[in-house]
Parts: structure tokens; C-alpha cells; sequence
């Protein structure tokens, strides 16, 4: 059986910016006589590293030293949270340069590539000049399958946002080549996933590579400040959590659509690529995909993961062809080691009441909604005026590339990021399979969701009947184990 190891502190403890606080493990490279520079530590030189950890020096996001200090960044997985981030990675420091993207598709990469080239396009506030730091010929764009393998060994840092399947295979071979890592959220559609990921993990700390992991609220001012009051007793022990994200629902991209710009029928591994948000081995259902903020939410109030877990879901409005197979809604009960419960809501209904937020009851309080704490009586504690917190998806990066350019190993978002989605999971294995399901035995789950083999003409793990639709989960019956 495969547990998680919890160190609450060092997992949960988020301070402000640029006071990190990840359980003591936080290590200063010298730029000086005798130490290594910050180039050497942007290379991986975990051997070096563990040596010297004694020099201090300013910390700042554009701190570096000479035109050898360029941070050489690569982007693996071109859609519109990849562009998103490599523009914020480029807004970090002003010594950040994009030098390669990867895709599976081609013109995912053209599309990004202009999008970031482009002022009106990108849609941002530049601090500096960032179409000046985007230098990515064509030789440098890599499609298919295997691009990933061609950026890995031309940058420094490498931020992963493809679709969450191949997570646990990029940050493996990022970790094993010693890079940098940003990268997206949830970390893995299946338990094995989840291992796979928790054993690079463990490289990652014994090379003393920075990782962070985009659950953005643990970079977001309110979000830090709610916990922190939380944790220091504002409102007791909490008994009851309520997390939710429940909207109309994301993008659909119909197979019809596709097929017309291609001009022929595309193969199915073809289809559920492009449409992968509706596929359980690309995507792992929107309570992995989206709803993991929130869940990660309970579990940083929390200190902790479920221990348990039951619910139901179901499919009721979103039910076409190109919605695949996963479901428009789940209801979960999680219980935690204590004996307190989080009830979690996720939806895909357009027309209906919409909520994407978080709450919890204590002994001696309630927090309501981010950035809010009441007495039991309804009294004000604490009200957060976020008008003029910074963006939480800028905070992420000042302060990864703020650790990398001042040579510091700092972020092990890792083990958080792990258990969140391996939470998320359990939330699904109970809707889908209409049981309840233990943490532990959740954790010892073989049932892997990828495909065999990733070629365009390849089988993906689920196929459509005779008529185009695809099985959907139904509880009672589904094998999630």
C-alpha cells in the first residue's frame, strides 16, 4: 500500500511574498568567492548545492548579473493557460527568456506563438518588454507527441500545462534532466498517476529543484490571510466545510468542427486530443480538472486530506456525443481523520446557481467566504479588502523566479499538489462508483487510465459505440478500483 506522507507545516504554511515558508527547507546559494553562482543553480547542480547553503543576499525578482544569467524557459503545452503562464514567467524578471514550445499540435503552437508576440492580443500589463524575450524560431517549435523531450534539454525551467494526463511523464523527465518546474494543476488523472508523481517528487527535493505547483490560491493575498486567521484559532477547530464550483460549464469542441478544418475525419486519438476536457484519461472529470481548487482549499484549512469519501453525480444536462464521458455533476461528502466533514459541489449546468467559493463552521465561528470571519452571534472578526491585491497567477511566478534568480530552494509544491488531486480523485471514485471509499484503499488503485501506446493512429483508452457516444459512469456498477 502507498501512503502519502503528510508534513502539515511544511505543505500548508503559505507566507507573503517573498517570506516563503516551506517547513525549513528553504537553501541560499552564494553568488560570491567560494560559493556557486546563480547560473550554476538554475543549471540543477544538486551536488554543489547540498554543499553550500550558508550565503545570504537580497532577494528580488530582478535581481541577476550579466547577460550569462539569462533563465531560459521552455513551454510544454500550448493552449490558452500555457500562454497565459509563459507571458506571467516573462513578466517575473526581466531576465526570463522563452526559447522553446512544445505541443501536440502544431497549431496550438502557431496560435500561442502569436498570441505572445502580439500586445493586443496578449491581453496584459507588461512591466518590461516581453516580445523582446520570446525568441523561438520555427526549428524550436516541437508537435506531437514527443515534443516535450526536444524543449526539456534547451531550457532552464520548464512549465507543464498540457492536459493533466501526461503530467506525471513531463515532470519526471523535467526532474530527471534537473529542471526548474512550473506546472499546472491537477497533477494526474489516476492513482498511479498520483504515485508516479509523488516518486519524482522525491528527486526533485534531492536535487533541490524549485517546483511549484498552480493552485494559485496559495499565492493569493486574501486566500493567505483567511488561512492564517483560520489556523491561529479565529474561529476554533472547524467541524464543517462547504467547497464549491459550480458553473455553466467550459468549452466543448465538437469533432464536426475539427473534421471541417481539416478537411477529413479525424482518428479518435485525434478527437479526444482536441477535445480533451471530456475525456477521464486526459482530464479526470471536472471535479480533478477544476474543482481541485477548492478541495485543496479544505485540505489547507484543514491541514490535512480525506480519509474517506462518498457522494454521488451524474449526467443530466450536458449529455451529447462531445461530452464524452464524464459527468455534469458530483456531490461529495469528505471526511477527515478528526471526524469533521467537507461537503463539495461541482456543476456543469448552465441557467442555474452559480458558486465558486469556500466556507467553513468552527466552535467558535464561521468563515463564510474567503476573506470573512464572523462569531458564532454573526459578528464581523476580520474582512479582507482585496481592491488592490495582486494577481495571484503573477504572484506564483515573481515568487518562483524570484527564488531561482536569488539562487534559493524554496518551493516543494509537490506533495500539496499530489494530495490535492489525489483528494479530487477519491471525490470522483465515490460519485462514479456510488460506494464509499477509503483514502488507503483509494491509494493502493492499479486501474490506469492511460493509453498503451500515444500515436495519432492509436486507440485511446475509451472508444465510442457504433453511434459516436460514449459509456458514462454508472454508479452502482462502474469499477473504479
Amino acid at each position: 500500500m502507498t501512503e502519502l506522507c503528510i508534513h502539515v507545516e511544511a505543505r500548508y504554511s503559505r507566507c507573503p511574498p517573498n517570506q516563503h515558508a516551506h517547513g525549513g527547507n528553504s537553501v541560499k546559494i552564494s553568488n560570491g568567492a567560494g560559493g556557486i553562482t546563480r547560473r550554476e543553480f538554475v543549471k540543477g547542480s544538486a551536488a554543489v548545492v547540498g554543499s553550500l547553503m550558508a550565503s545570504h543576499f537580497p532577494l528580488s525578482a530582478s535581481a541577476y548579473w550579466g547577460v550569462d544569467d539569462t533563465i531560459k524557459v521552455g513551454l510544454i503545452g500550448c493552449g490558452g493557460r500555457g500562454t497565459g503562464a509563459a507571458v506571467q514567467a516573462l513578466n517575473a524578471a526581466d531576465n526570463v527568456k522563452l526559447v522553446a514550445m512544445a505541443d501536440a499540435f502544431a497549431d496550438r503552437i502557431e496560435e500561442s506563438f502569436v498570441n505572445m508576440t502580439d500586445p493586443d492580443k496578449r491581453g496584459e500589463t507588461e512591466r518590461t518588454d516581453i516580445s523582446s524575450r520570446i525568441d523561438v524560431p520555427p526549428e524550436r517549435r516541437f508537435a506531437g507527441f514527443d515534443g516535450y523531450k526536444e524543449v526539456i534539454p534547451l531550457v532552464d525551467v520548464v512549465i507543464l500545462t498540457t492536459p493533466p494526463g501526461f503530467r506525471p511523464t513531463h515532470f519526471d523527465a523535467a526532474v530527471e534532466a534537473g529542471k526548474q518546474v512550473f506546472m499546472e494543476k491537477p497533477l494526474a488523472t489516476d492513482v498511479p498517476g498520483v504515485r508516479r508523481i509523488l516518486e519524482t517528487a522525491k528527486k526533485a527535493k534531492e536535487k533541490k529543484l524549485n517546483v511549484v505547483v498552480g493552485l494559485q490560491r496559495h499565492y493569493q493575498t486574501v486566500y493567505r490571510e483567511w488561512v492564517r486567521r483560520i489556523h491561529e484559532g479565529a474561529i476554533g477547530d472547524i467541524i464543517l466545510g462547504r467547497v464549491y464550483w459550480n458553473s455553466g460549464g467550459v468549452w466543448v469542441r465538437e469533432r464536426a468542427e475539427y473534421e471541417k478544418m481539416a478537411g477529413r475525419p479525424l482518428t479518435e486519438m485525434e478527437y479526444q486530443m482536441r477535445n480533451w476536457y471530456y475525456f477521464n484519461w486526459l482530464c479526470g472529470d471536472h471535479i480533478v480538472e477544476q474543482h481541485i481548487h477548492n478541495i485543496d482549499v479544505a485540505n489547507w484549512v484543514k491541514r490535512s486530506h480525506p480519509v474517506r469519501a462518498q457522494g454521488q453525480g451524474g449526467r443530466l444536462v450536458r449529455t451529447g456525443k462531445d461530452h464524452g464521458e464524464i459527468f455534469d455533476h458530483h456531490f461529495v461528502e469528505f471526511e477527515y481523520a478528526d471526524g469533521s466533514r467537507v461537503l463539495s459541489q461541482c456543476r456543469h449546468m448552465p441557467d442555474c446557481l452559480n458558486r465558486v467559493s469556500e466556507g467553513f463552521h468552527g466552535t467558535m465561528g464561521t468563515a463564510p467566504s474567503p476573506g470573512e470571519l464572523l462569531t458564532t452571534s454573526g459578528e464581523t472578526v476580520y474582512r479582507h479588502r482585496d481592491k488592490d491585491d495582486p494577481n495571484p497567477y503573477q504572484v506564483e511566478h515573481d515568487e518562483f523566479f524570484a527564488a531561482i534568480n536569488a539562487g534559493e530552494y524554496t518551493f516543494a509544491d509537490t506533495q500539496n499538489g499530489a494530495e490535492a488531486t489525489m483528494s479530487a480523485i477519491l471525490g470522483r471514485m465515490a460519485t462514479y462508483s456510488g460506494k464509499e471509499i477509503t483514502w488507503d484503499d483509494a491509494m493502493a488503485s492499479d486501474l490506469d487510465l492511460m493509453p498503451s501506446e500515444f500515436a495519432w493512429d492509436a486507440d485511446p483508452p475509451v472508444m465510442p459505440d457504433a453511434d459516436g457516444a460514449y459509456r458514462v459512469p454508472i454508479p452502482g456498477v462502474t469499477k473504479v478500483m
